[in-house]
């Protein structure tokens, strides 16, 4: 099984293109290895890239937030808590008006200046991103995190703030992100043993490229770190990922060849 980040692993940070990847791809898919998108997207924008794809395995969203099993993918009775358009859902993350509620008061606390994902129109977030507006549109469909951007040398204040709130923070590729019991690891975790539970040994890999994918990274077999301006953080959160030489999909579409010809 590979789980993988979206933004600046798989998908290129500024153009989204996983051209490079390709070859990869294409042998994932030929032996027939389950690739599970863990990403701090919306449901909505994880849709569009799984149609891009023609990926059609679980996926993981919004940091951690909720994993998405489309019904009938494993044979036993999932017991999930919840049932939504075609899925088995396991929520993890609070409520989403409860997170804009929290950095709203986190910042007016702080006297810090915040602009959340709720505080922006749809062209605002498109112009932010680098996404045409119907990608940008999907992108506010938040359910269970809240990206945000703050003014440079105010994080640590506001940051703390939120902690007090009983909320937690994480940061990507472009935005922090205000979280409530989110956890990738947990989500990747629950979903391995499902796959352990059906066909008995499974290797796990993982790949990511800023802090917010520490937590999947820690539970899986082989983790791998994309190289990015991010990355170097991560490096020292996970002190036994290999670390790719090249970036994005370039860097992806190695070190996967690389895990096929030598599975652990």
């Amino acid at each position: 099984m590979v789980y993988s980040d979206l933004d600046g692993t798989l998908l290129d940070h500024e153009t989204y293109s996983f051209d490079a990847a390709r070859q990869a791809l294409d042998r994932l898919q030929a032996h027939a290895v389950p690739l599970i998108f863990c990403t701090s997207k919306t449901r909505a924008e994880t849709e569009i890239w799984r149609a891009r794809l023609d990926n059609t395995h679980p996926f993981i969203v919004e940091n951690g937030g909720a994993l998405f099993i489309p019904q009938g993918y494993f044979p036993m009775n999932l017991q999930a808590p919840a049932r939504r358009d075609g899925y088995e859902v396991f929520e993890f993350g609070d409520p989403y008006v409860e997170l804009v509620g929290a950095l709203r008061a986190a910042a007016e606390e702080s006297s810090c200046q915040v602009r959340g994902f709720h505080d922006m129109t749809v062209e605002e977030v498109g112009e932010s991103c680098g996404i045409p507006t119907d990608q940008a549109r999907k992108a506010r469909e938040r359910e269970y995190d809240e990206p945000f951007e703050i003014t440079a040398g105010e994080s640590d204040r506001l940051l703390a703030a939120i902690e007090r709130r009983g909320k937690r923070w994480t940061r990507g590729g472009r935005f922090y992100h205000v979280l409530g019991a989110n956890d990738k690891g947990l989500c990747v975790g629950l979903l391995s043993r499902l796959y352990r539970q059906t066909f008995r040994e499974v290797s796990t890999a993982g790949l990511g490229d800023s802090p917010n994918d520490a937590a999947f990274l820690r539970v899986v077999d082989i983790p791998v770190i994309i190289r990015s301006e991010a990355s170097t953080g991560l490096q020292s959160m996970i002190p036994g990922a290999r670390v790719t030489d090249l970036p994005g999909p370039q860097g992806w579409n190695r070190a996967v060849l690389d895990i096929l010809r030598s599975p652990p």
